[in-house]
């Protein structure tokens, strides 16, 4: 497991949020930041409310790293349209996003661990990048031996979040597919997030 995962709790006491709403979250217990200087609470800055609202969109989709989110939000700058909305559907589209959204698995990071393992079929092909970016349409599923996997049929039984109307799940064949590109009000945040403010941290 990465140092990443290992630390997914952290990031939710950081940004003062339970950002996947899971009932593990430390933050049902303890409403402040970790180490020393956690308890600390001071009125954040123009800057500092932009920054949170980035560092919260970058943790819900597995920490990405900085160089590939600043790379994705210039994609977004680029498009015709909202940069905020340009930016979420292009999160969403990735493909450790929809096998979570799928609920192949339990939590982002162990999506991206699936994809990376090799378990991923897009439209037949095996691929392992997390971060390929899906078109509308295609189609995503688990090799045949990763269908009965216990990480997999544990994901599928668990109550805590439904799989949002852009994408067809199939839980018995194991396939999901990409009905559409979904917009900010779509998709399923258990927290309130802020892409107009993450497109004001890349444009000071």
């Amino acid at each position: 497991m990465t140092k990443r995962a290992e630390s997914k709790y952290k990031i939710d006491r950081r940004l003062n949020v339970n950002l996947w709403g899971r009932p593990k979250s430390p933050l049902n217990k303890r409403e402040y930041g970790p180490g020393q200087h956690g308890q600390r609470r001071k009125k954040p800055s123009d800057f500092g409310i932009q920054l949170m609202a980035k560092q919260r969109l970058k943790g819900y989709y597995g920490n990405i790293g900085e160089r590939q989110f600043r790379g994705l939000y210039e994609e977004a700058a680029r498009r015709r349209g909202d940069t905020g909305e340009n930016l979420i559907g292009l999160l969403e589209r990735r493909l450790d996003a929809l096998v979570y959204r799928a609920k192949f698995v339990p939590t982002v990071f162990a999506a991206r661990q699936l994809v990376n393992h090799g378990h991923v079929k897009v439209n037949g092909r095996r691929v392992n990048i997390p971060s390929y970016l899906l078109k509308e349409g295609d189609v995503v599923e688990l090799k045949e031996k990763s269908k009965q996997m216990a990480l997999v049929l544990e994901a599928v039984g668990l109550p805590e979040r439904d799989v949002p109307d852009y994408v067809e799940a199939d839980h018995k064949e194991m396939k999901a597919k990409l009905l559409r590109i979904p917009a900010l009000a779509d998709v399923p945040y258990p927290v309130s997030m802020e892409p107009h403010l993450v497109v004001e941290f890349y444009s000071r």
